[in-house]
């Protein structure tokens, strides 16, 4: 299978950040380059996960909203703090 070729985007950046990531870079024994592509990286994978976990809490949301199903915060809250402990406990179980 044949490499993508990257493609070059340009990004206007005022004077004291392209400084701050030319000073970082030199600090690092890196490129510039390589410092913005990481930061671009860093910040679409935590963006892609937070995104994620909105998702997920909007689904719980609607799922509350069809079934009424949930633990209350103190059921919750006792399961936490049983971990680790000789009595651990399962699990609560949903009801409505």
């Amino acid at each position: 299978m044949p490499a993508i070729a990257a493609k070059t985007v340009s990004v206007k950046l005022d004077p004291d950040t392209r400084a701050r990531i030319e000073s970082l870079a030199e600090a690092r024994h890196r490129s510039a380059h390589w410092m913005m592509r990481e930061a671009i990286s860093q910040y679409i994978e935590r963006e892609e996960k937070r995104e994620s976990f909105r998702q997920d809490a909007i689904k719980a949301w609607e799922d509350y909203q069809e079934t009424h199903l949930h633990a209350t915060s103190e059921e919750v809250d006792a399961w936490l703090a049983s971990w680790g402990t000789e009595n651990e406990l399962l699990a609560p179980v949903c009801h409505k």
